[in-house]
C-alpha cells in the first residue's frame, strides 16, 4: 500500500498531470460560484477532451474539476443565500445570517477551512477503505438502503427547530411533492395535471435554487437595504477570516462527526450530499449547547456543512472504484471515463491498476487546498459584494438565479419551478416555517418509495426480519423515544399542595 501510494503521488506530481488538474480546478471554480450548473453537467460536457489523456491525468482534470464545485458553491450560499450546487444548500442556513451581520469573513474562513479537512478525511477514507468495503457493501440490499432513508427522514425533527410540527407538515408536502412524475411501478402518472415536463417529477436543480438562493434575493429586493445591512459599515480589510479557522479547530469533533457522515452515506449509492448535508446538519444541532442558535448564524452549522459537503466526494468513489456503482450523478460520469480509458471498475481497480486509485486519493486532496488557497486569496473582492446596495445587486443575482435554473435542463418549465420555490420560500420565512425538512423529505421521498418496492418484489414482507432491518428500527424508535423521556424527565416537578394553607 504504502509502495503504492508513492507511486501514485509521483504521476499526480506529473508536470501535464499537475497542470490538467489545476485546469479543472479553474473551471471547477467558476462552474461552482454559478447557481445550478453543478459538478455532472460540467464534467459531462468535459468528458470529450479526455479521450486522448492517459488515466491518470483523466482523472486528475476531471476530479479536479469535480472536488472544487462543492468547495466554491459554498461561496455564494454564504455571501448571498444562494446555493452554487444542491449540495451547499445547508452552508446556507447559518453562513448567510452571519453575512447578514457583516461576518462573511468568519463564515467563509469556517466553511473554506471545514471544507479542506472533510476532503482529507474522504480522501482517507477512499484510501482505506477500498479493499475493506467490498463485502459490507455487497452484504446490503434494497430493505437495508430503505432503512436508510428512513433514518435521514428522522433528521426531520432535529431540523425543525423549536416547532417540530411544522417541521412534520412541511416534510408530508415534501413527500406529496416527491409523488409527482410517472410511478415507475406501474408507469401511470401522478398529479401530473396532463403536463408532460412533470412526468420526470420535479427537478432538484430549481427547487433547490429558488427554495433557498430565490428567496433571500426576493427578500433583499423588499428589504431595499445590502444583504450585509446589519453590519456598522463596510471594512476595508477582510477581518474575521482568521477568527473562522480557529472556530473550525475548535469545534474538531463537529469536523470528524460531519465528515463522517459525509464519507459514510457518500457510498451508499442514490442518497448523496443533498442527504449528507442535512443529516451532519441536524446531528451538529442535536450536539450543539445552544440549538436555539441553529439558522440564525451558529458557526458550528456552518462548518458541519462544509466539512460535509467535501467529505462526501471521497465517500461516493468507493463505490464506483472497488464495485463499478457510482454514488452519484458525477461519479456515473466518472465511471463512464474509467470505460474510456480502458478500465474495469471493480478487482482491476484494486490490484493491477492500485496505482491509478491512490492517484485519486492525492487528486482530492491537493485539488481541495488548490481551491481553498485561491478563495482565500479572492475574498476581499468577494466579501465586499455583500454590501453593495440590494436594488443594485438584485438584477445580477436574478440573473444568476434564471440561468441556474434554465441551465439544469434547458427548460423555461425549470425557471417556473424556481419561482414558485422561491415564492414558497418566502412564505416560509414569513411565517417561520422551516424549509429544511421540505427538500430533505423531496430527496428522500422517491428514494425510500423505489427501494420500499424492491424489498417487497424480492421478499415479500419477510424483509422486515432481516437482522440489519431490525437494528436500524431500533435506531428510528430511540430517535423519538430518547428524547421524549429526556422531556419528561427534565420537566419541572409540582410541588404538593399542603393541607394546612389558610385562606
Amino acid at each position: 500500500m504504502g509502495e503504492a501510494l508513492l507511486d501514485s503521488l509521483s504521476q499526480v506530481l506529473q508536470l501535464q498531470t499537475l497542470g490538467l488538474m489545476l485546469l479543472g480546478v479553474a473551471i471547477g471554480f467558476v462552474v461552482g460560484i454559478l447557481p445550478g450548473l453543478g459538478g455532472p453537467v460540467t464534467l459531462a460536457l468535459m468528458l470529450p477532451f479526455t479521450f486522448t489523456m492517459e488515466p491518470v491525468e483523466a482523472f486528475a482534470f476531471l476530479l479536479g474539476m469535480l472536488v472544487v464545485t462543492s468547495t466554491t458553491g459554498d461561496i455564494t450560499s454564504v455571501l448571498f443565500g444562494i446555493p452554487g450546487e444542491a449540495t451547499s444548500a445547508a452552508a446556507t442556513l447559518d453562513g448567510y445570517p452571519l453575512t447578514r451581520r457583516g461576518q462573511s469573513g468568519r463564515a467563509l474562513g469556517a466553511v473554506l477551512f471545514s471544507s479542506a479537512l472533510g476532503s482529507v478525511f474522504g480522501a482517507l477514507v477512499l484510501a482505506l477503505s477500498v479493499p475493506v468495503i467490498r463485502p459490507v457493501v455487497l452484504a446490503l440490499s434494497a430493505p437495508e438502503f430503505f432503512m436508510l432513508t428512513l433514518v435521514g427522514l428522522t433528521f426531520v425533527v432535529a431540523l425543525s427547530g423549536k416547532n417540530v410540527t411544522k417541521g412534520l407538515l412541511m416534510a408530508v408536502l415534501g413527500l406529496l411533492v416527491a409523488l409527482i412524475g410517472i410511478d415507475s411501478q406501474e408507469g401511470i402518472p401522478r398529479y401530473t395535471m396532463d403536463q408532460i415536463y412533470l412526468w420526470d417529477g420535479i427537478p432538484l436543480v430549481p427547487l433547490v435554487v429558488g427554495l433557498f438562493g430565490g428567496a433571500e434575493v426576493l427578500q433583499l429586493m423588499l428589504s431595499r437595504s445590502s444583504i450585509a445591512s446589519k453590519a456598522s459599515d463596510v471594512p476595508t480589510r477582510i477581518t474575521g477570516v482568521g477568527e473562522g479557522i480557529r472556530d473550525t479547530l475548535r469545534h474538531w469533533p463537529v469536523v470528524l462527526r460531519s465528515s463522517a457522515i459525509g464519507s459514510t452515506i457518500g457510498m451508499v449509492p442514490g442518497l448523496g450530499g443533498s442527504v449528507a448535508q442535512f443529516i451532519a446538519y441536524g446531528q451538529a444541532r442535536q450536539s450543539s449547547k445552544n440549538p436555539e442558535q441553529f439558522g440564525k448564524g451558529a458557526i458550528d452549522g456552518v462548518i458541519a456543512s462544509g466539512a460535509v459537503n467535501n467529505a462526501k466526494d471521497g465517500g461516493s468513489l468507493v463505490p464506483t472504484v472497488a464495485f463499478g456503482i457510482p454514488g452519484g450523478a458525477a461519479t456515473a460520469v466518472l465511471l463512464s471515463a474509467f470505460l474510456i480509458a480502458g478500465l474495469d471498475p471493480g478487482p482491476e481497480m484494486l490490484t493491477t491498476e492500485l496505482d491509478v486509485t491512490y492517484s485519486m486519493v492525492w487528486i482530492v486532496v491537493l485539488a481541495n487546498f488548490v481551491a481553498v488557497a485561491a478563495a482565500f486569496a479572492f475574498l476581499r473582492p468577494l466579501t465586499r459584494l455583500t454590501f453593495i446596495s440590494g436594488p443594485l445587486l438584485v438584477p445580477f443575482l436574478l440573473l444568476l438565479l434564471g440561468l441556474g435554473a434554465y441551465s439544469s435542463s434547458n427548460s423555461f418549465g425549470d425557471v417556473l419551478v424556481m419561482l414558485i420555490a422561491a415564492a414558497i420560500g418566502v412564505a416560509c420565512i414569513r411565517w417561520d416555517w422551516p424549509r429544511v425538512p421540505f427538500l430533505l423529505a423531496v430527496v428522500l421521498g422517491g428514494i425510500a418509495e423505489r427501494y420500499l418496492f424492491v424489498s417487497y418484489s424480492l421478499f415479500g414482507w419477510d424483509w422486515l426480519l432481516r437482522p440489519a432491518v431490525i437494528g436500524m428500527a431500533v435506531v428510528l424508535v430511540g430517535v423519538f423515544v430518547v428524547p421524549a423521556l429526556r422531556r419528561l424527565r427534565n420537566r419541572p416537578q409540582t410541588a404538593p399542595l399542603t393541607e394546612d394553607v389558610r385562606s
